[in-house]
């Protein structure tokens, strides 16, 4: 397996590479290359990215909600299930997250206005000011993380990333005998 560059331009999945290669030299470990990167990035960035929100009261979860109902734009409000769907969550675990936004004062639950069976989940004005803040905290600190690559490049990435994000939705969908998975509405370029 060629690494490329030099012993100070390789980054950690390189060595596991390395090492890899070594141990079982036909096995091709490419996919670490792409997946094992995305994976570690992932572990990288968490801790802040939790930290930010911790910083208002919020872990990722309750973020999630709040974030998801504001970005679904005005009056923002969704049912539990678009919720849950949106979220790739159970319905059990979203109860939970929306019994802690309430009690908090973030969301409230107002009955359905076309099924009296059922409710609706609304954002209130904290919660609004909550989510924005807290996003724009978020994106401030990830731009800052993303800062050393040029533009060009960054937009490179994202290109590449959105293809094989679009291919492995399409792969696992295909593998579960079903459509792929839903688009969030709020989400027209369906990347979040």
């Amino acid at each position: 397996m060629d690494m490329p560059g030099t012993a100070d331009t390789q980054d950690h999945v390189d060595r596991l590479r390395a090492q890899w290669a070594s141990e079982l030299p036909e096995l091709d470990t490419e996919p670490m290359a792409i997946l094992g990167r995305a994976y570690r990035l992932s572990n990288l960035v968490r801790p802040g990215i939790e930290a930010t929100f911790a910083g208002f009261g919020l872990d990722r979860g309750e973020f999630d909600v709040i974030s998801t109902l504001r970005r679904s734009g005005p009056p923002y409000r969704l049912t539990p299930t678009e919720l849950y769907r949106s979220l790739m969550i159970s319905s059990g675990g979203l109860t939970h997250r929306l019994g802690r936004l309430e009690k908090a004062g973030l969301i409230e639950r107002l009955p359905s206005p076309s099924d009296g069976r059922s409710m609706i989940v609304g954002l209130t004005t904290a919660g609004r000011e909550r989510a924005e803040a807290a996003f724009r905290a978020d994106m401030a600190n990830e731009a800052a993380v993303i800062a050393a690559m040029p533009p060009e490049r960054r937009a490179a990435l994202a290109d590449l990333l959105r293809e094989l994000n679009l291919i492995v939705q399409e792969k696992l969908a295909g593998e579960a005998g079903s459509a792929p998975a839903p688009r969030d509405p709020s989400d027209p370029q369906g990347t979040l």
